[in-house]
C-alpha cells in the first residue's frame, strides 16, 4: 500500500509562516507549501500544508489527506502529487505523517490522525482555509484511517472534536470491511484482542458525514468489495454515500489518477473535486 515518493521538484524558500510557526514555504505556479509543522511531540507528528496562493475569494475548503503504507511506512512527500493537484484547484490540503508499526499499533495511528485534524481546524485560517469545511481523505491504509475518524467518534472526541464537524470523507481503495490478509504484520498491528474495534464498517450508526468511496476494478491489494460493503452499510443507516468504481484502475493507479502528471483524462480527480465543492 506504499506509494513511492515523487521526485522533489519544488525549490524551498525558508520563511516564517503566517501563524508564527517555524517552517519552510515553497512556491509553485498556483500553490505554496509550509513544511514540517509539528502537531505533536513525536518525530513523525509533523505535517505539510499546501495552500492556494490566491486568498482573495474567501475561505477555502480544507482536506486533511492520509497517505497509505500498510500502517507500516510512508511519508508526507508520497502525497505531494495529490496535495498540489488539490491546492492548485483552490483546496487547502494538509498532509500529516503519523506513527506506524513497529513504533505503534492500532489505534496509535488513528489517534495521531485525530490530533492532526484538530491542528488543521485550529490553524485553517492561517492558510486561507475554512475551519468549518474540513474533509478527511485517504488512500489505502490512509483511507481506513480517515474512515475510522468519520465513524468511531472516540478519536476526535479525545481531541475536543466531534465527527459531526467533518464535512465529508473521501476514501480511495480503503480496507473498510476487512484488513488485507496478505499484508505482513497485520496480526501484530491489529491484535485479535481488538477484534470488532478496528474496522470502520463496525461503527456505522447513521450519524456519519457524507462519503465518497472510490475503488478500481483492477485492485489486487485491497479487494474492491470493501467499498461495496461499506457503502451498503452506510446506506442501510441512511447515510449519504457515493460509490465510484473505475474500470481498469489498480490500487496505486487510483491515487495516481489525481496527480496532474498522471491524470490522463481519468474522471477520478473530477469526481473528487465535485464532492469537495458540494460539501
Amino acid at each position: 500500500m506504499h506509494i513511492p515518493a515523487r521526485r522533489r521538484f519544488i525549490s524551498l524558500t525558508l520563511v516564517a509562516c503566517a501563524s508564527g510557526l517555524a517552517g519552510a514555504r515553497a512556491r509553485a505556479q498556483n500553490d505554496e507549501r509550509a513544511d514540517g509543522l509539528a502537531y505533536g511531540a513525536a518525530p513523525r507528528q509533523k505535517l505539510d500544508v499546501y495552500a492556494p496562493r490566491s486568498r482573495t475569494d474567501g475561505a477555502r475548503p480544507v482536506v486533511v489527506y492520509f497517505y497509505g503504507g500498510s500502517w507500516q511506512g510512508g511519508e508526507r512527500a508520497d502525497a505531494r502529487g495529490v496535495a498540489r493537484a488539490l491546492a492548485q484547484r483552490g483546496v487547502v490540503t494538509i498532509v500529516p505523517d503519523y506513527r506506524v508499526y513497529p513504533e505503534t499499533i492500532f489505534p496509535g495511528f488513528i489517534d495521531d490522525a485525530a490530533a492532526a485534524v484538530r491542528w488543521s481546524r485550529d490553524h485553517a485560517r492561517d492558510f486561507g482555509g475554512d475551519p468549518g469545511r474540513i474533509i478527511v481523505m485517504g488512500h489505502s491504509a490512509g483511507a481506513h484511517i480517515a474512515a475510522m475518524l468519520a465513524t468511531d467518534p472516540r478519536y476526535l472526541a479525545a481531541h475536543g472534536m466531534s465527527k459531526s464537524e467533518l464535512r465529508g470523507m473521501i476514501g480511495l481503495a480503503g480496507p473498510y470491511a476487512a484488513i488485507p490478509p496478505r499484508e505482513a504484520h497485520m496480526s501484530d498491528i491489529f491484535p485479535d484482542a481488538l477484534r470488532g474495534r478496528t474496522l470502520p464498517i463496525d461503527f456505522v450508526t447513521g450519524h456519519e458525514p457524507p462519503m465518497l468511496l472510490a475503488t478500481g476494478t483492477a485492485d489486487t491489494v485491497v479487494d474492491p468489495s470493501n467499498g461495496t460493503r461499506f457503502a451498503d452499510a452506510l446506506r442501510a443507516h441512511d447515510d449519504a454515500v457515493e460509490l465510484k468504481t473505475y474500470a481498469g484502475l489498480g490500487h496505486v493507479q487510483l491515487v495516481d489518477a489525481i496527480s496532474a502528471a498522471m491524470r490522463a483524462g481519468s474522471p477520478v480527480f473530477t469526481d473528487v473535486l465535485a464532492f469537495i465543492d458540494a460539501h
